[in-house]
């Protein structure tokens, strides 16, 4: 009898295990002290992350001249200058290095940049004598910028888990790391009794003495992430806003070959209109199954 109530019980155990490994059946639920850990990590992700990754892209340069200087004498009464800067056409780059810490909306990044910056300007003489005896001289000036810049910044971000809008605002610091300057000569020449109109150059000079050697500004712009599992991609939009003088007070005419074509750098601010793709990755994982679109 013994026997048969042994098999009777191992019988029943055995139907028991069947039962619950069937497709239909249902499955026995987590206790609940698990499932409130396992939700607890998810919050943990979301809500409070670091964040690494790179970005890059391009940019478009702008000047705001605060005290213009020329080697050749003219008529400072006006208080005009005869140069002429074409703002946000000539196109530079810029690469970074991405580190953010994220809590609740809010995000502390910090984004190590080299940029290359391009800003150009003309400046154009004329000498005149009797009749038509006249000489006409333009100088194209391009100017080849590269700088490290440190800025930190603070995000707030909005919307859904897969598509989050962002706004951003701070400040950087840049340190100069190399320029560089082309000037083109081009002319018309009426004093010998026709049209003789000629180019000559390019001149291209280092001029790492003709810039500061660092400047400040503050940044403002917006952004968009896009969730991919617990990846970012990331679009943004940043201007810059230059605050202090990029070039030198103290070498201003200090290059020879620049000054004998009668350049000299005006006191000025650049800013800069940069736009970036990118991809962060988190440092704080989970298990391989979870991923950030799971919440709803």
């Amino acid at each position: 009898m013994k026997k048969l109530y042994l098999l009777l019980v191992c019988a029943m155990l055995v139907i028991s295990a069947t039962a619950q490994e069937k497709p239909g059946g249902k499955k026995r639920k987590k206790p609940s002290g698990a499932y409130n850990k396992q939700n607890n990590e998810n919050e943990k992700f979301l809500n409070k992350q670091w964040w690494l990754g790179l970005k890059g892209g391009i940019n478009l340069s702008n000047t705001t001249v605060l005290k213009s200087y020329s080697v050749i004498s003219r008529d400072e009464s006006t208080g005009t200058t005869n140069k002429k800067y074409e703002d946000f056409k000539q196109l530079g780059s810029q690469i970074s290095l991405e580190a953010s810490f994220y809590i609740s909306g809010f995000s502390l990044s910090f984004q190590p940049t080299y940029q290359h910056a391009v800003f150009s300007y003309a400046n154009e003489y004329e000498w005149t004598g009797t009749g038509t005896n006249n000489l006409t001289l333009t100088y194209d000036q391009e100017q080849k910028v590269e700088h490290l810049q440190l800025p930190f910044i603070i995000k707030y971000e909005f919307g859904g888990n897969t598509l989050r809008p962002y706004l951003q605002i701070g400040g950087y610091s840049a340190i100069l790391l190399n320029a560089v300057k082309a000037v083109t000569i081009t002319g018309v020449d009426n004093a010998s009794g026709g049209t003789n109109e000629f180019v000559d150059g390019p001149i291209t000079v280092g001029a790492d003495d003709l810039f500061a050697k660092s400047h400040w500004g503050l940044i403002g712009g917006a952004g968009v992430y896009y969730n991919v599992g617990n990846v970012r991609l990331n679009l943004d939009v940043m201007y810059k806003y230059g605050m202090s003088n990029i070039s030198s007070t103290e070498n201003r005419y200090s290059n020879d070959r620049l000054t004998g074509v009668g350049d000299a750098m005006d006191d000025l601010t650049l800013d800069n209109l940069a736009i970036n793709i990118g991809c962060l990755f988190p440092l704080r994982f989970l298990e391989n199954g979870f991923k950030s679109l799971d919440r709803k």
